[in-house]
């Protein structure tokens, strides 16, 4: 069958078909998307962030969500990042993460090329995503892209030793604790 044969889902046509599904699965504007599992590193850095996030954000304004908390793009796509930050009121019942200030995505081997090309580019057509965190597995270290008033992102790279500032959450996290328990290969 060729591309342009093929039949466009709609958002609701991809939730209902995801609620039967064991696999996990995004959605990329048109179709399912099928994600791949991650290594132990990854899903241990994920943990690590919710909860660095979940310790400095209680009692305030704003609420992490993991892996089952979507997002909506503005080509209408559908993504689980590894960690999402909002400060607006949350449908508990609801899939999707309303508002998105912060997100962060953990690489692996087989989703770098879309995290940093496909999710940058829809991250960033989303208004209310000020910043986006981009983490390492296979080694340590962040690249952050801060949304300025211009619009465009500006670009930072983190190591272990240095201190991830989120100033529209009000907080810090230092970047060790996203790798406390990771068996990293040694770093040259």
């Amino acid at each position: 069958m060729s591309a342009s044969a093929r039949k466009v889902w709609t958002q609701q046509e991809f939730f209902d078909w995801a609620e039967t599904r064991e696999e996990r699965y995004e959605f990329d504007g048109f179709a399912p998307v099928a994600m791949t599992g991650g290594t132990l590193n990854h899903n241990t850095i994920s943990l690590n962030i919710l909860g660095a996030l979940r310790q400095r954000l209680r009692g305030s304004a704003c609420r992490p969500f993991g892996l089952d908390a979507a997002i909506v793009t503005a080509n209408d796509a559908v993504r689980y990042p590894d960690a999402v930050v909002t400060c607006s009121k949350v449908d508990g019942p609801g899939r999707i993460v309303p508002d998105p200030v912060i997100v962060f995505e953990v690489l692996s081997p087989t989703t770098g090329r879309s995290d940093r090309i496909v999710k940058l580019r829809e991250y960033h057509a989303v208004d209310s995503i000020r910043r986006y965190v981009i983490v390492e597995s296979n080694g340590s270290g962040l690249t952050v892209l801060a949304k300025q008033t211009t619009g465009q992102w500006h670009a930072t790279a983190l190591t272990i030793a240095d201190t991830l500032v989120l100033p529209e959450i009000n907080i810090e996290i230092p970047v060790a604790e996203f790798y406390l328990d990771v068996e990293l290969p040694a770093e040259e």
